[in-house]
């Protein structure tokens, strides 16, 4: 499970530095989602698919929200992407042993992990076990953090916000999802929508899987596919119960593809798939670019990074179809920025 160090807010930089460690996290899960979700077969696992996509849509979305958060207090988001495996920003774990994130194609295991990310302050009763342990003092939930922070952040007085300052708005990227940060009200809305989408919605110590809009939050989300089983809204003290519907998750529907990428050397492979690496990894080095580029105020940039997420997604679809020297296996995007580190690409 995630578990954030929790450290003492008292000024505006404590703030600024909070929501930095909060993009990083939010910026942090996007791989190995995607990594899992592009490596499903094409009319395979529809309903599983459905569920990643809208998972890894919102963790964009959330990413945005801070970035304009910490504009709005004055600071400078940065986009730094992170290796696989690899600890999210600012996870210390239970018992200081971080999560390492892999880059796992769709499976089991992938969805697992997932769950372990998204797990709320009260898991409901499929918790992950392998990561059931004591949590120490100051290590919180991702959406423990938020709420922290939200609390910090209301006492701020008004001259410390900055309207209008480089913000990523909803006639730019996801209509009506991605909104102005320009006074408290707006981070403290920005704020419930991360959490809610994220962990559910909290009735004291009850967790509920649905979120503000009545829609299945991200940990229920990937357990409706670990388990195959749909969640449904139910008359029951819980408000909700398994229902008799299935996903019909496939867990063979998956292409043939290696772990953790980017810890292969793509040297020894053959030219093609070299060349499907290359074209992953420049494509995901220009969605950083055009999304720091946004949410730093550059005009066009979140243009060029939405061309960019369909550059990726063309490329990562054709790299999972390309054989390595052992013809059994493929691999999938490393998710590395060949902009500002190397890569074992040739």
């Amino acid at each position: 499970m995630i578990r954030l160090q929790l450290e003492q807010l008292n000024t505006v930089q404590d703030a600024q530095a909070m929501l930095q460690t909060a993009i990083g996290v939010e910026f942090g899960t996007l791989p190995p989602y995607l990594y899992a979700l592009y490596s499903i077969r094409e009319g395979t696992n529809v309903q599983a698919k459905q569920r990643i996509r809208s998972v890894a849509l919102q963790e964009m979305i959330h990413m945005c929200l801070a970035c304009n958060m910490l504009n709005a207090l004055g600071g400078i988001p940065t986009l730094s992407p992170q290796s696989y495996p690899g600890p999210l920003p600012g996870d210390i774990g239970p018992n200081g042993k971080p999560l390492q994130l892999h880059l796992y194609p769709f499976s089991p295991q992938a969805m697992e992990q997932a769950m372990a990310i998204e797990q709320p302050e009260n898991p409901p009763d499929f918790p992950v076990a392998a990561f059931a342990e004591a949590i120490p003092k100051k290590a919180v939930t991702i959406g423990e953090f938020y709420r922290t922070l939200d609390q910090f952040l209301s006492t701020l007085p008004t001259g410390d916000w900055i309207a209008g300052r480089n913000q990523v708005i909803a006639d730019q990227f996801f209509a009506g999802q991605v909104f102005a940060i320009n006074q408290y009200a707006d981070a403290h809305k920005a704020i419930e929508e991360i959490v809610s989408e994220g962990e559910g919605s909290s009735q004291g110590t009850k967790a509920d899987p649905l979120d503000f809009q009545d829609a299945v939050a991200h940990y229920y989300r990937f357990g409706e596919i670990f388990h195959d089983r749909v969640l449904t809204k139910a008359d029951n003290p819980l408000g909700y119960a398994w229902g008799p519907a299935r996903l019909g998750v496939d867990w063979t529907g998956v292409y043939p593809a290696i772990p953790d990428p980017g810890l292969h050397d793509f040297s020894k492979e053959p030219p093609e798939a070299q060349a499907a690496q290359k074209a992953c990894n420049q494509a995901f080095s220009s969605l950083v670019a055009g999304l720091q580029g946004a949410v730093t105020g550059k005009d066009g940039a979140m243009g060029e990074a939405v061309q960019a997420m369909f550059s990726l997604r063309m490329a990562a679809l054709h790299a999972f179809t390309v054989p390595l020297a052992d013809p059994s296996r493929v691999a999938g995007p490393a998710f590395l920025n060949t902009s500002s580190q190397g890569g074992h690409e040739a």
